[in-house]
């Protein structure tokens, strides 16, 4: 054999002995890279690109005066200016720093958080067209004394939220169209994969217990327009703690888990590693996948609802 191969062997054989090294550019630069398992199971869109998170930008409805500066006082409504794809035009959001989905990309990442108590003169600086609110951030709303405040309605459901919004930034006929695209797609979905035929139960681990996501959660309704099915004992608006006595109601054709947080990951590593676990249907047949928790559960919104549809588009026939 050729030292040349000799030397590329052994580099190989030291590579593999020092796997608890980081990965380095030439110039000794950590290489980041993407985790596609996670105990034995494949992580559904692992390397997704956020940059694209956000929607092509909207025009105002013929006769409406655009908004040039919106500042918010609930992070939760960054999502619809996302999907209308007028991120760029966010000030300020009155809330804590890290309060900002990490979904929504570096679009709406990069906006100041100035607090949910932000003083005059800092609200001044922002110096917004428009405040949206909610009833239960509306005292944030205060500091912008000269700024036209409009409260969105937060006991529908997340498309009509959506629509106010899109109705508060001018944005009525952009609303309704997004909206009906993408309620297409899902029937389209439905119909091109097959969705009434498979039966698909949602799993959130937390750091000491299992709960099977109702068909209210935010991913068990973008599962409902698509048209999978659900098991019958996961067919209940709530959501349900897995107990022992219960335990094999988390199975079906496929299985979608998740995890709330670092403890919710180590408690559910150890729960589909369990004989208990591999010896269901799902899990037997490969059948189960890991999906992002923050966007099919804790997030509300247009944006994040086409991340779930797309995450269904490309693993709904998928094994781990």
């Amino acid at each position: 054999m050729g030292g040349v191969a000799v030397a590329v062997l052994l580099a190989g054989a030291l590579a593999a002995c020092a796997g608890e090294e980081p990965l380095t550019t030439p110039d000794g630069s950590p290489i980041s890279t993407v985790t596609t398992r996670v105990a034995e199971v494949n992580i559904v869109n692992a390397d997704r690109d956020l940059t694209r998170t956000c929607l092509a930008p909207t025009a105002p409805d013929a006769g409406q005066t655009d908004v040039a500066r919106i500042a918010v006082t609930d992070p939760g409504l960054l999502d619809p200016i996302c999907a209308l794809g007028i991120g760029p035009k966010v000030v300020a959001v009155t809330s804590d720093a890290g309060s900002i989905p990490t979904y929504l990309g570096p679009q709406l990442g990069s906006v100041p958080t100035i607090g949910t108590s932000p003083d005059p003169a800092t609200a001044g600086e922002a110096d917004p067209d428009v405040v949206l609110t909610t009833d239960r951030s509306a005292a944030s709303a205060e500091a912008f004394a000269d700024a036209r405040v409009v409260t969105i309605p937060t006991d529908g459901d997340w498309q009509a939220q959506f629509q106010a919004v899109a109705d508060a930034l001018g944005r009525s006929e952009s609303g309704t169209r997004l909206l009906e695209e993408f309620r297409t797609e899902t029937r389209k979905t439905g119909r091109r994969m097959d969705a009434a035929h498979n039966q698909v139960s949602l799993v959130r681990f937390t750091g000491d217990s299992e709960m099977i996501a109702g068909t209210d959660s935010f991913a068990g309704q973008i599962l409902s327009m698509v048209g999978v099915q659900r098991p019958e004992p996961q067919r209940s608006p709530r959501s349900s703690t897995v107990t022992d006595q219960n335990f094999t109601d988390a199975d079906a054709d496929l299985i979608y888990v998740s995890f709330v947080g670092d403890e919710g990951q180590a408690h559910g590593e150890d729960v589909l590693l369990s004989d208990r676990w591999l010896d269901m249907g799902a899990p037997t047949w490969k059948r189960v996948l890991s999906v992002d928790d923050d966007i099919w559960y804790r997030s509300s919104g247009l944006a994040a609802a086409w991340l779930v549809l797309n995450d269904l588009k490309g693993s709904l026939d998928g094994n781990s």
